[in-house]
């Protein structure tokens, strides 16, 4: 999928989870690109950056509420940007949520909510979306994460959500593209964003976990912290996304920096699975 040339119809795409982060940034980077972008976010009132941003760049964007866990706002959403614009070129499904746990020490309820966001999220805009793909030949992107490759200590729901999508991808790949859609995962490793905000979880209590989880979660704190502080950002992660809906069909998965290439390519070459458990043990001693 290119850009399309002055006077045809323009590439239309669907961006999940615009408020903040990727999202925001593949949007506007897409915008930029000369795309007409339909960027998304459960609640409007989060709308100040996305906008603020889209003045700074002179983009437009046509912006709309859709919480991913909503069977009818799914719907909704992607039969009014058909009736809109008449098509749907790509989708980024990149709406998610972080979230800190060992399952000692959480419900179910509280997995199944991660599940639901990071996963069925996921499921439910594809869905709803392929239909409209096929007739354009089009694009499904799903931002991922290095923690959908390699399991990451505390992040068990959300990491096993992540792992499900990229299972999910990756199995559904071959099939819609015999109808013409292409799929990407794209990976990023630690993005420069309020990590430990956005997860909801109080690092100054680690001993809300309680023996013997304590020290190694005040462990785990501390470097992901410090990880965290000097990442990647996010404006340089979403045009990466936003770079993949031109040019050649991009490969089936992408990461976003040679961090991230190199942490994933820890798994691939990892048959028995011991360097992966060394590295991630490391994490927590």
């Amino acid at each position: 999928m290119t850009n399309s040339p002055a006077g045809h119809t323009p590439n239309v795409v669907l961006i999940t989870g615009t408020s903040s982060g990727i999202g925001l940034h593949a949007a506007i980077a897409a915008a930029q690109a000369g795309h007409t972008v339909v960027a998304t976010m459960r609640n409007l009132e989060g709308t100040r950056a996305l906008l603020d941003a889209a003045d700074a760049t002179g983009v437009t964007l046509d912006i709309r509420r859709l919480d991913v866990t909503e069977a009818q706002s799914v719907t909704e959403v992607v039969a009014g940007i058909v009736g809109r614009y008449g098509r749907l070129d790509a989708v980024v499904n990149n709406a998610g949520s972080g979230h800190l746990g060992t399952i000692e020490n959480e419900t179910i309820d509280q997995v199944r909510a991660v599940m639901e966001v990071n996963f069925f999220g996921v499921v439910g805009v594809t869905r709803a979306a392929l239909p409209h793909l096929r007739t354009s030949h089009g694009r499904l992107i799903t931002v991922t994460s290095v923690g959908g490759v390699i399991g990451q200590p505390f992040n068990e729901a959300y990491c096993a959500a992540k792992f499900a999508v990229e299972g999910f991808m990756e199995s559904l790949a071959p099939v819609v593209r015999s109808a013409g859609v292409s799929v990407t995962v794209v990976e990023p490793g630690a993005v420069a964003t309020s990590f430990v905000a956005n997860v909801g979880f109080d690092p100054t209590a680690p001993a809300a976990f309680g023996d013997p989880y304590a020290a190694g979660l005040a462990a785990y704190l501390a470097r992901a912290g410090s990880s965290f502080a000097s990442a990647q950002t996010a404006e340089s992660a979403g045009s990466v996304v936003a770079a993949l809906l031109d040019g050649d069909v991009p490969p089936f998965r992408v990461q976003t920096s040679d961090a991230a290439r190199q942490f994933v390519g820890v798994k691939l070459a990892d048959l028995d699975g011991s360097a992966v458990q060394r590295l991630t043990s490391d994490r927590i001693a």
